[in-house]
C-alpha cells in the first residue's frame, strides 16, 4: 500500500491518509488481519506528525475498519468484511439510483428501466 500526501488537497492531511487506507481495505489490497504501518514509521515516511496518523487510525478504528491491539499494532479488523460488503452495496445502490435518474431524463418508464436492468443482469450472468 502506497500512501501519498498532496499539498494541493483542500482538506486535512489525516483525511487523505484515512481515505487512502480505507480505499486499500475496500479494494482488498489490505485484507483482514493485515498489519498497518506503525504510527511512527508512517509519520516518518510521510513527513507528518504522529498525531496526524493517530487521528486517521482512530477514525478508521471507530468506524470498525481497523483494530488496535495493544503492544502489537493496528490491523485490518476481521469484522471489516461485513463493513466492506455494506459499503460496496451502498455504492452500487447509488449508481443504480443515478442510472435510473438518467434513464428517466431520457424518457424511459419504470417497465423499460426494469427491462434494461434485467438485460444487464442476463448479460453479466451469461457473459
Amino acid at each position: 500500500m502506497k500512501i501519498v500526501v498532496s499539498n494541493n488537497y483542500d482538506g486535512p492531511i489525516y483525511e487523505q491518509i484515512k481515505s487512502q487506507i480505507l480505499q486499500a481495505i475496500l479494494s482488498r489490497e489490505l485484507m483482514p488481519g493485515d498489519i498497518l504501518p506503525s504510527l511512527r514509521s508512517l509519520a516518518r515516511d510521510l513527513k507528518v506528525g504522529v498525531l496526524t496518523i493517530n487521528r486517521a487510525y482512530t477514525e478508521l478504528e471507530s468506524e470498525g475498519y481497523i483494530e488496535n491491539i495493544q503492544g502489537k499494532g493496528c490491523f485490518v479488523a476481521q469484522s471489516s468484511e461485513e463493513l466492506i460488503r455494506n459499503h460496496l452495496i451502498g455504492e452500487a445502490r447509488a449508481m443504480f439510483a443515478d442510472a435510473i435518474r438518467e434513464a428517466r431524463k431520457a424518457g424511459a418508464g419504470d417497465a423499460q428501466i426494469t427491462d434494461l436492468f434485467r438485460q444487464c443482469m442476463e448479460e453479466k450472468i451469461n457473459g
